[in-house]
């Protein structure tokens, strides 16, 4: 049954994710952004570079989306009594509703986006 629901999520998923590969195609490094379509094998998704990335899965009984992202240390302060190690992969599972709506998943890519857009250290990339 969730492999029948990821395809129909992967209709509504696969011509918002090939937009945002097209609008990132000269901001993110070469060969990226980089789109899965294997929902035979319970994953669709796309990576914007080797650590940030939205795919979503399923583990045969229930869905998930997998947003996975690069950490950051913004503030110093913020984390001084505790350990928080800057560029530490996160990922971060979340159940998604089989009935996802076109605006949950099109807020699942905004969030992967903001994240990539908003590293510290990130230069805009461009051929000039």
């Amino acid at each position: 049954m969730s492999l029948s629901q990821l395809q129909q999520i992967r209709d509504r998923f696969l011509p918002m994710a090939r937009f945002v590969q097209t609008e990132y195609e000269f901001r993110v490094p070469a060969g990226y952004p980089i789109i899965h379509d294997t929902p035979e094998r319970g994953v669709v998704g796309i990576e914007l570079d080797p650590t940030h990335a939205l795919h979503i899965v399923t583990d045969g009984d229930g869905l998930f989306a997998d947003v996975s992202y690069r950490s950051s240390r913004y503030d110093a302060r913020s984390s001084a009594s505790r350990e928080k190690f800057a560029g530490r992969p996160e990922i971060d599972r979340r159940p998604l509703d089989p009935n996802a709506t076109d605006q949950t998943l099109r807020n699942l890519l905004a969030e992967l986006m903001s994240r990539w857009n908003s590293q510290q250290t990130l230069l805009y990339i461009t051929d000039s």
